[in-house]
């Protein structure tokens, strides 16, 4: 599969604050890739540097297949891209907010009306056309945002934090309507977001990334694999000194009881259970069931930042 983008040592430095520290990316074409971190982990940096709006201090990215140094403008007329603005004029009606940034693209004038009334159709906002944007509600402003973007057929978009600030259920529509633009027309899009239940709802593919370093890359499914396991078991005659025994086990982080009963074991990655399970048959317990559950994406993204954060001590130490 093609990139759509590819980045190799990509560097900036703003002064003495180093926001994106040798970035090697590989984002493949048609896919929902996010881009995770916390607040100050050079996610919008990235995307301005993808973009050819700030230039690198190091390092090379192409976008679409064009060098984003020497060909930025290429780049921006085969994207869309919706940043911590909605970029909309209020005082214009959804219609005439679409039309303008379709002249800035240079649609004719029949493929604009089309155009527009394909976008408007799809997001909801049809009835609403003539209305002004100022009446409109956040969340229909975001997807009136997101058509804007649609609005010059991009091969790839750029959306930083789309759903932020919006109530659960808009957030869930907006992220819908990005779904299924995006799979119906094989757009791929760049989407970074706090919301890690997003992430890995709507995402191919997933990086994380902390004060300018990737920490972790691939499909939500291996990056939750990193993280830790657990297995829980429901068994009868399990005593206190058994839950300590197997605590003692290697690969085994805790053991414990909970309220319920149940027997539950926190692992570390790739932890064979069948020894684990043989110790409780083998010290009397009566297993009846035992199943393995995985760390969320949330909890390994969680548990990637606590990691490089003990590395960075020991680094300052």
């Amino acid at each position: 599969m093609t990139a759509a983008i590819s980045a190799r040592g990509l560097t900036r430095r703003f002064g003495e604050v180093l926001a994106v520290d040798g970035l090697d990316l590989d984002v493949p074409s048609g896919s929902i890739f996010g881009f995770l971190g916390p607040n100050g982990a050079g996610k919008t940096t990235t995307i301005r540097l993808l973009l050819g709006l700030v230039e690198p201090s190091d390092g090379c990215a192409e976008v679409l297949g064009r060098d984003v140094l020497n060909d930025s403008q290429g780049i921006r007329e085969r994207v869309g891209v919706l940043l911590e603005s909605d970029g909309l004029y209020d005082r214009l009606t959804a219609r005439q907010n679409l039309d303008f940034f379709a002249r800035v693209a240079r649609l004719d004038s029949s493929d604009r009306e089309a155009r527009i009334r394909v976008l408007l159709e799809e997001i909801g906002l049809w009835e609403r056309r003539d209305d002004p944007v100022a009446d409109f509600s956040r969340g229909m402003k975001q997807k009136l945002a997101l058509a804007r973007a649609f609005i010059n057929r991009p091969e790839l978009l750029f959306l930083d934090e789309p759903t932020a600030g919006l109530d659960p259920p808009t957030a869930v529509a907006l992220r819908r309507e990005l779904v299924s633009l995006a799979r119906e027309r094989g757009v791929t899009v760049f989407l970074t977001t706090h919301n890690l239940l997003e992430a890995e709802r709507v995402c191919d593919r997933v990086a994380v990334i902390r004060q300018g370093r990737l920490l972790a890359e691939g499909p939500p499914e291996s990056i939750r694999s990193e993280g830790k396991r657990s297995l829980e078991v429901t068994a009868t005659d399990i005593t206190a000194d058994l839950v300590a025994r197997l605590a003692a086990e290697p690969d085994v982080i805790a053991s414990r009881l909970d309220p319920d009963g149940r027997l539950v074991l926190d692992l570390e990655a790739g932890t064979n259970t069948a020894p684990l399970i043989r110790v409780l048959v083998e010290n009397g317990a009566e297993v009846s069931e035992a199943r393995i559950t995985s760390a969320s994406l949330e909890e390994s993204f969680l548990a990637l930042l606590g990691e490089e954060e003990q590395a960075d001590r020991k680094v300052e130490a």
